[in-house]
């Protein structure tokens, strides 16, 4: 029987899918035009990539101990009015005459440090807002709709573009996020700022007593030690920004491969990414049943290794339709199981940290994973000149074989950082 979160869940998953099927249209449109429109060279444009992610995720840091203190409702409004406005600028330059690298540059910075200050606000209002027992049907649904955006997205932004030019999907994008904060408003009820549940209409500053005016070294850090302290979300931040990173590093290289050395059509390459995507729509609608059947750790593990075995078969990848079928089911097995592994994985992670601490453990897990990825894409792009890519892309997978081993080898539910806090519920969970 489908499980009821409520009307304000429902806003919540609206605005985080309207913005989710924004970012998928304009995914690569940023590359596009630093290459089409400002005839960047090749490492302008990996720059563009990698810088965003760095810089990003340095700034997220400081904001860690800004969302906690703060309502998370006004924060995730905030956020996605900056990152329309961000969005939007490139647009309006583009008319103008005046799109640079350096706005790009600035612009996916900005878009990207709003959007790990967003992600962190709303994964603790997520855990203020739905039960414990429930967390992993929530966290299925938004994975579900991420997978589903990754397939329907770019075929349509790339449709968009041909008939409307390169800058269209990033006013797309803008929009998004403008609908989304729209979204986020017509949430009704409480909110939580510092692990306390703050009235709608409150004085939200006064809430967590004694909060510093200017966050502490050691405050910065709070998010980071809790991690480190923990050892099931020490094992799982190591292996999750592992994996997320080692196959990311591959992303530029298979468009190298598929697209430089193969020749692939772009309507292949197209086919080749968005078909797989469906996948993990699959794997997050069966993820809440297989932990029912045989238990969260097993399923964990068993799609956790399952995961890290896949993307190995890329080294078997030539031109032609075999090629192209290879890509195919490689990703399509690879992000199936992610789809099963995620919701369990996050489920756990908000499960295991305090009401107090969930915005900056969340702020930090992104910006670590976010500068593991730009590090790693430099790295691999190195030794792509070196080597070949698909020599970077097999050693990759290699690599991955031994992620699985970081996994916690047992979850204790009785860890703390279960403890219920939330006056309403009915099982622990939020704190």
């Amino acid at each position: 029987m489908r499980v009821r979160l409520g009307r304000s869940f429902g806003w919540l998953w609206s605005a985080y899918a309207v913005s989710t099927y924004g970012t998928w249209i304009a995914f690569g449109a940023f590359p596009l035009i630093a290459v089409s429109v400002l005839h960047a060279p090749a490492f302008a444009v990996s720059l563009l990539e990698a810088a965003g992610l760095a810089v990003a995720a340095v700034v997220a840091f400081s904001l860690g101990p800004w969302v906690e203190h703060r309502a998370k409702r006004p924060v995730m409004i905030a956020m996605d009015l900056i990152r329309f406005a961000a969005m939007a600028s490139v647009p309006i330059a583009y008319v103008l005459g005046l799109l640079s690298y350096g706005q790009l540059l600035a612009v996916s910075v900005i878009s990207g440090t709003a959007g790990i200050a967003f992600s962190a606000a709303s994964g603790a209002y997520l855990k203020h807002l739905v039960r414990g027992d429930q967390l992993l049907v929530a966290n299925g649904r938004f994975e579900g709709t991420s997978w589903v955006a990754t397939a329907a997205g770019p075929p349509l932004g790339g449709a968009l573009i041909g008939l409307l030019g390169p800058v269209i999907t990033v006013m797309a994008d803008a929009l998004s996020y403008l609908l989304s904060a729209l979204g986020v408003l017509r949430i009704r009820g409480g909110d939580v700022a510092g692990g306390r549940e703050v009235v709608r209409g409150a004085d939200v500053a006064s809430a967590p007593r004694d909060r510093p005016t200017r966050p502490s070294g050691a405050e910065l850090l709070l998010g980071w030690r809790f991690i480190l302290h923990d050892r099931v979300l020490r094992r799982l931040f190591a292996n999750q920004i592992l994996v997320g990173g080692l196959i990311m590093a591959t992303a530029p290289l298979l468009s190298v491969l598929l697209l430089g050395q193969y020749h692939f059509p772009p309507w292949q390459y197209g086919l080749a990414f968005g078909i797989p995507a469906l996948g993990g729509f699959v794997g997050a609608r069966l993820s809440a049943r297989l932990v029912t059947r045989y238990g969260r750790h097993r399923t964990m593990t068993v799609s956790g290794w399952l995961r890290s075995l896949f993307p190995l078969g890329l080294a078997f990848v030539r031109p032609g339709i075999p090629g192209l079928l290879t890509v195919i089911i490689v990703e399509g097995l690879l992000i199936t199981c992610m789809g099963i592994f995620n919701p369990i994985y996050a489920t756990e992670r908000l499960q295991r940290t305090p009401a107090d601490l969930t915005a900056q453990i969340l702020s930090t897990w992104s910006a670590c994973g976010k500068l593991l990825q730009a590090a790693l894409m430099v790295i691999w792009g190195i030794l792509a000149t070196l080597t070949s890519p698909l020599a970077a892309i097999t050693f990759s997978g290699v690599l991955l074989l031994a992620t699985p081993l970081l996994l916690p080898r047992r979850i204790h539910l009785s860890a703390p950082g279960l403890i219920e806090r939330h006056p309403t519920a009915h099982t622990h969970g939020h704190a």
